[in-house]
Order: structure tokens, then C-alpha cells, then sequence
């Protein structure tokens, strides 16, 4: 039974979501102010975590920034309907993907469904037949344990960051779809007018810098979506 970590400070919802989700075969454990919440999502018990913007003592961003210095656990944000400044904070900050509020159970039962297939999949690409180290110029991959080196130096990527990188280095030199993309970083098709996708690439280019020859590793083919530079 997958372990999910709901922080918001509706009680009402939470306890309604917590016998839902339990029907769908996932524990959900409920904080109802930011800086509980932050402090359960760093003990490291949990696959998922569901974080809401607006929230007592700590608000979702803060938590999220703080989350991120210290756990690359997968985490769905609970944003305003129509804000697409809280989606863009929420994906700049670290967040794998969001979902806005209001949101019908069936599809917050999906989005789950989703990010955890994602991560199923890669878990199970990184045995023996898919262990292999993929290596452009001096960026390389481990899917083995899912490290990432650029020039010998360590990078530090949530999952979804390393499921595009991943994607677009099998993929090297040949243009890669957002669709393709979404679906191997978040495991669900990109919806309309949908920034995930965009977000996450920006946040790899910050990470992995220039190349030697001061051009960025990740190309943009407008309107189609990404390729990975060779060297």
C-alpha cells in the first residue's frame, strides 16, 4: 500500500479524501498546517506528497523549498483554479506536477495513479536490462541509481527533472515530443495550455548549465518540443 502525505488545512476534505483514497488502496496520513506538515514529509515515510499553497504557519512554497534541501520525494501541488502563478511557483520550487482546486476525487485518483506509474516504470528500467550509464559528451546518467553527473560534478534532480533528462538522453540528437515527455516524466499525456512540461526543462537547463562550448545542453523546437544537444 502506497504511503500518501495529505498537507492541508481543510479537515473536512482531508478526512473525506482519507476514506476515498483507502477504498483506492492508499494510506493517507493528514497535517493541517505547514510546518507539520513539513516536518512528517521529511521523515522519508512517504511515496507521496499532496501540498496545498495556502496553509497556516508555513505556506505550501516555503514547505516545498524547504522539502526540496533535504528529499526528492514526489510531490503534487493543490493549487487555485485558473492561477497560473501558483503553478509556475509550485514547478519552479520543485513541485513533479500540480492539480487545481476544486478537483473531482476521480481525477486527483488519476494524477496518483499516474505519478506513481511513472515511478514504477523507471524503477523497473533501472534493472539489469536498463542499468546501462547513458553518456553525452560529459553529462551522464545512472538509471541504476538514478545519479546524474555533469563534468564530474553531482546534480541534485527531483523525478520528474530526471525523467526528462533521462527520456532526452536515450533520445540524443533527435527531437523529443512534450507528449513523450510528459508521459515519461509524469506518466500521464499533457493537457491544454499545460506548462508542466516547460517548467521542468527550464529547471534542468539552470542545473546542468552550459556546455564547454557555452551553448545549453537542452534545444527548444517551438510548438514541438525538445532535443539534447551532442556535444
Amino acid at each position: 500500500m502506497k504511503s500518501i502525505l495529505l498537507v492541508d488545512d481543510d479537515t473536512e476534505l482531508g478526512e473525506l479524501l482519507q476514506e476515498y483514497l483507502a477504498m483506492e488502496g492508499f494510506e493517507l496520513t493528514l497535517a493541517h498546517d505547514g510546518e507539520r506538515g513539513l516536518q512528517l514529509a521529511l521523515t522519508g515515510q512517504y511515496d507521496l506528497v499532496l501540498l496545498d499553497v495556502m496553509l497556516p504557519r508555513i505556506n505550501g512554497f516555503e514547505v516545498l523549498r524547504r522539502l526540496r534541501k533535504e528529499s526528492s520525494v514526489p510531490v503534487i501541488m493543490l493549487t487555485a483554479r485558473g492561477d497560473s502563478v501558483d503553478r509556475v511557483l509550485g514547478l519552479e520550487h520543485g513541485a513533479d506536477d500540480y492539480i487545481p482546486k476544486p478537483y473531482h476525487h476521480h481525477e486527483l485518483v488519476a494524477r496518483i495513479r499516474a505519478l506513481f506509474r511513472r515511478i514504477d516504470l523507471s524503477g523497473d528500467n533501472s534493472g539489469a536490462a536498463g542499468s546501462r550509464l547513458l553518456r553525452v559528451g560529459e553529462l551522464i546518467l545512472n538509471p541504476s541509481d538514478r545519479g546524474v553527473t555533469v563534468n564530474g560534478e553531482s546534480l541534485v534532480l527531483t523525478g520528474a527533472e530526471f525523467g526528462v533528462l533521462q527520456c532526452l538522453m536515450e533520445h540524443a540528437g533527435e527531437l523529443v515530443s512534450k507528449d513523450a515527455l510528459s508521459m515519461a516524466a509524469l506518466g500521464r499525456a499533457l493537457m491544454a495550455y499545460d506548462r508542466s512540461i516547460d517548467m521542468h526543462v527550464s529547471n534542468l537547463r539552470k542545473k546542468l548549465g552550459h556546455r564547454d562550448d557555452g551553448n545549453d545542453w537542452i534545444k527548444t523546437v517551438r510548438s514541438r518540443g525538445y532535443l539534447l544537444v551532442k556535444p
